[in-house]
């Protein structure tokens, strides 16, 4: 497998780079993988309301957190427009496996300060590697229109991981968070070996 650049692995700290082969599979899977990027889009809204409404109290959470909604539900329905143009279906939301196994990471009971850890870094991680993800697309595709699609998307998502650290930091000790993020790297990393390389996910 190829080495991850060293920009990448400093500007998202990923440790595994994507598997190369991922590219060509999803170049023609392009419905399907339209249609898992939709619902991926879809999930980061719910997700961020749901974030917002337990952390009412949480000033910086609701004020950061708002604006993300309005851009993911505006990349949802950027990405079910392409779908419409190509004549093509969104299709059932599919389980994912790539999610579910971070959410295995997650501390469970315990302090509600630890639990709402994990869980804003468990978004970050899922923004860094949609955004790695959407630069493959951009520079891997065969399809040119689609590279200069999934460009536009790099460069919106490319700061949104490191907004999820920060109001970690916010209301958490810097160290703690660091420590952790940095956990949840090596975890991560573990996790994009053993996942089967599918061309009809994001993840």
């Amino acid at each position: 497998m190829e080495e991850l650049s060293q920009d990448t692995k400093n500007i998202l700290g990923l440790q595994l780079p994507t598997d190369p082969r991922w590219v060509d599979l999803a170049g023609i899977s392009m419905e399907a993988i339209l249609t898992d990027h939709a619902y991926c889009e879809q999930k980061a809204a719910t997700t961020c309301i749901s974030i917002i409404q337990k952390n009412s109290d949480k000033e910086k959470i609701v004020e950061a957190l708002a604006p993300i909604v309005t851009e993911e539900w505006g990349h949802f329905r950027l990405v079910l427009n392409e779908l419409q143009k190509r004549n093509m279906k969104l299709g059932k939301q599919r389980k994912d496996a790539y999610v579910n196994k971070l959410i295995e990471f997650q501390k469970q009971g315990g302090r509600y300060e630890d639990r709402l850890l994990d869980q804003l870094l468990t978004m970050a991680l899922i923004e860094a590697r949609s955004c790695e993800r959407f630069k493959r697309l951009s520079e891997g595709l065969n399809d040119e229109y689609m590279r200069k699609f999934y460009r536009r998307f790099m460069e919106s998502e490319a700061g949104h991981y490191t907004l999820f650290i920060e109001l970690a930091e916010t209301y958490m000790d810097k160290e703690k968070v660091r420590d952790r993020w940095n956990e949840w790297l090596q975890y991560e990393a573990e996790v994009m070996k053993e996942l089967e390389v599918r061309g009809d996910r994001i993840h």
